[in-house]
């Protein structure tokens, strides 16, 4: 398996991001598509905005604290899918993290809304993340944005995921998703860097089309 050949491999820094022509053409091509993304999208931003409004009265939009290309911190946005006090019921929870390592999630999570569950189901939650993708805090395709509380359980091989842009997608969400623990993520995460490419992000791109029609578990 391609993943196995590099589940413990190091990963050459200078070769990661030396490759100019790759991160040029990937950058550009981020900036047409959020771009074009964000204005085609927009009645759907309206829609899920005044729903999102109306179940609870809390904002549509949530913004977090995430860690971007060589740990650098940036507000990441989405669609609001849980109550609006979420995150200060996080110890609470924490016995009932379902994901292994430095992850937390629970499948039946009694913080997200009605109307999150829906989103979720369909990553419609994740779509702000095309400005985050515009202004370049992240790209279209590579490693989730991990939390800095996530980072700080890191060991020198999970760090390697930082050496590029996190993504809205990636090889992890269109293939195990909610499936994987942590230590499968940082393998899939660095099986893509070690492999990335024009052609690999398009796929990756499409079938993350394909898995919003078609979900594959998240929540």
């Amino acid at each position: 398996m391609m993943a196995q050949e590099v589940k413990k491999v190091k990963l050459d820094p200078s070769k990661v991001k030396g490759r100019l022509v790759y991160h040029t053409v990937k950058r550009g091509f981020d900036i047409l598509a959020s771009g074009v993304a964000l204005v085609l999208l927009s009645p759907l931003f309206g829609v899920l905005t005044v729903k999102i409004k109306r179940e609870d009265g809390g904002p549509a939009f949530y913004s977090q604290t995430r860690i971007g290309k060589n740990g650098k911190p940036f507000k990441m946005w989405k669609f609001r899918s849980m109550i609006v006090n979420a995150d200060q019921m996080v110890e609470q929870l924490e016995e009932q993290n379902e994901i292994d390592g430095a992850m937390f999630k629970i499948k039946d999570d009694p913080r997200i809304t009605k109307i999150g569950h829906i989103i979720r189901k369909y990553s419609l939650d994740e779509l702000p993340q095309l400005w985050n993708v515009l202004i370049g805090d992240m790209s279209l395709v590579g490693p989730r944005p991990p939390l800095p509380s996530e980072v700080e359980e890191y060991t020198d091989y999970d760090k390697q995921r930082l050496l590029v842009m996190p993504g809205c997608t990636g090889l992890w969400q269109v293939t195990k998703r909610n499936e994987a623990d942590f230590d499968e993520m940082v393998w899939l995460d660095i099986v893509y860097i070690n492999h990335s490419g024009i052609l690999e992000d398009l796929k990756l791109i499409i079938k993350t089309v394909l898995v919003m029609v078609h979900p594959n578990g998240a929540y």
